[in-house]
C-alpha cells in the first residue's frame, strides 16, 4: 500500500485528486439543493425536477464529443479550469435567482443544459489527463486514487448536502456548491502537464471527430467493452435506481432504508477503490470484462425481498466490481491509445456507455408492470451477468496484450 501512495509526493497529481474530490463534493450537494429550491417554488414538481435534471444530462452527452476534440487540441489543464469557473458562473447565477425569488423551471433547466455543457467539456480532459502526469505502472495507482477522491467528494457531498439545505437554504447551498467548483479550479492551477507538440496544420471540427471514431472504432475491445457497458447501463439504472426505492417502500421502510443500502454502496466503492489499487492483473482488460458480472449482485437480493442486511452486503460487493471495472478500463485505455487521441475515444468511450441510461430509466416502469417487479430485477440480473461472461469470452477481448511480466514484478 505505501508503494501505491508514492504518487501524492508528485505535487501535480496531488493537485489533480484534491480538486477532483472537491468538485465531486459540490456536484454532489447540486442536486439536493436543486431539488428542494425546484419542489418549493410554484408549480415546482417531481416532474419538473425530473425534466431539469434530464435536460443537465442531454446536453452533457451531446457536448462531449465536443469535449474530446477540445481535450486532444488545446492544454487539458486550461481547459479543466475553464469549465470549472464557467460551472461556477452557472451555480451562482442559479442560487441568485433562487434566493432572489424569481427562479423559474424554465430559467433552470437552461442553467442546468449551460452546466451539462461546462461537465462535458471537463470529463475527457480529467480523464485522459493522468498519463501526462504518472507513467508506468504507477498509472493504475494514480487511476484508483483518483477514483478514491472522487467517490469521498460525491459521499461527503451527499451527507452534508441536505443539512446545508435545512440551515442554509437550498440557493444558499448553491452558492457553496459554486464555491467548490472555484477552489477545484484554483487547485487545477498547481498541476503541470507537458502539452504535446502540435503535428501538422490544425484540423477541422469534423475532421478530428472522425479522426477519434477511426482511433476507436480501429480496436474491436474497445467498441465491444463499450457496447457492453451500454447494455448494463441500461438495465442497471432502471432496476437499481428505479425499481430498488419501489421494493424498500414495500419491504425496508421506505427511504430509510434505501438511504442505508446507498450509504453502503458509497462506502463500498471507497473499498473498490482501494481493491483496484492493490491487485495487478496480468490481462486487466479481462478482469474488466467479468467484473461487470458481479454488478447485479443486490438486484437478485432486492428481487428476492431479502433481508435488508443482505442487500447492503450485496450493494456493498457490487461497488467493488464496479470500481475495479472502472480503474481497469482507464487504465487499459491510457496504455493502449496514441495520447493525441485519448480524450477522444474517452469522449466516444462516455457517449457510448451512458446515452442509453435515460431509456432504461424510462423502461423499467412499463416493464415492471407487465413482469412484475421481482421477475424484472431478476431477468435484469441475469442478462448483466450474462453480457460480462460473453464479453469475458470474446477473442478480441482475449487477444488484448498482458502486462508485460517485468511491470507486474515492479509493482509487487
Amino acid at each position: 500500500m505505501k508503494s501505491d501512495l508514492l504518487v501524492l509526493k508528485d505535487r501535480s497529481v496531488l493537485a489533480l485528486l484534491t480538486a477532483r474530490s472537491v468538485s465531486l463534493l459540490g456536484n454532489a450537494i447540486m442536486p439536493i439543493a436543486l431539488a428542494f429550491a425546484i419542489l418549493e417554488m410554484p408549480g415546482g414538481s417531481a416532474t419538473v425536477l425530473g425534466l431539469v435534471l434530464a435536460t443537465r444530462m442531454v446536453t452533457q452527452l451531446l457536448f462531449i464529443l465536443l469535449g474530446g476534440v477540445f481535450a486532444d487540441r488545446l492544454p487539458k489543464q486550461r481547459l479543466m479550469i475553464g469549465a470549472d469557473v464557467a460551472a461556477g458562473a452557472v451555480q451562482v447565477v442559479a442560487a441568485l435567482l433562487i434566493t432572489g425569488g424569481s427562479a423559474s423551471p424554465v430559467a433552470l433547466a437552461g442553467l442546468a443544459a449551460l452546466s451539462g455543457a461546462a461537465a462535458a467539456l471537463f470529463e475527457p480532459a480529467s480523464r485522459s489527463v493522468m498519463p501526462a502526469l504518472v507513467d508506468g505502472d504507477s498509472l493504475q495507482s494514480a487511476n484508483a486514487l483518483l477514483k478514491l477522491s472522487m467517490r469521498g467528494g460525491s459521499i461527503l457531498g451527499a451527507a452534508f448536502g441536505g443539512v446545508l439545505v435545512a440551515i442554509m437554504g437550498a440557493g444558499h447551498t448553491l452558492l457553496v456548491d459554486a464555491g467548490t467548483f472555484f477552489v477545484s479550479a484554483l487547485l487545477l492551477t498547481l498541476v503541470r502537464v507537458v502539452a504535446p507538440v502540435a503535428k501538422g496544420p490544425t484540423k477541422t471540427m469534423l475532421a478530428a471527430l472522425r479522426e477519434g471514431w477511426q482511433e476507436f472504432t480501429a480496436r474491436q475491445w474497445v467498441w465491444v467493452m463499450v457496447t457492453q457497458m451500454a447494455v448494463v447501463n441500461v438495465l442497471l439504472a432502471g432496476s437499481f435506481y428505479v425499481l430498488g426505492p419501489v421494493v424498500a417502500k414495500q419491504t425496508y421502510g421506505g427511504a430509510t432504508g434505501w438511504s442505508t443500502v446507498l450509504t453502503v454502496q458509497a462506502i463500498g466503492f471507497v473499498a473498490g477503490t482501494l481493491v483496484a489499487m492493490r491487485i495487478r492483473p496480468a490481462r486487466p482488460i479481462r478482469v474488466a470484462a467479468l467484473a461487470t458480472a458481479g454488478f447485479p449482485l443486490s438486484l437478485f437480493l432486492l428481487a428476492a425481498q431479502a433481508p435488508l442486511a443482505a442487500v447492503c452486503v450485496a450493494a456493498f460487493a457490487s461497488a467493488i466490481f464496479i470500481d475495479v471495472y472502472e480503474v481497469m478500463l482507464d487504465t487499459t485505455l491510457q496504455k493502449n491509445i496514441p495520447p493525441e487521441a485519448l480524450s477522444r475515444v474517452m469522449s466516444y468511450e462516455a457517449l457510448g456507455t451512458f446515452a442509453l441510461v435515460p431509456l432504461g430509466s424510462a423502461i423499467a416502469g412499463p416493464v415492471s408492470h407487465g413482469l412484475g417487479v421481482g421477475p424484472t430485477l431478476a431477468w435484469a440480473g441475469a442478462l448483466i451477468v450474462a453480457a460480462g461472461v460473453v464479453t469475458f469470452l470474446l477473442p478480441s477481448i482475449r487477444a488484448v496484450p498482458p502486462v508485460k511480466p517485468e511491470q507486474l514484478e515492479e509493482a509487487r
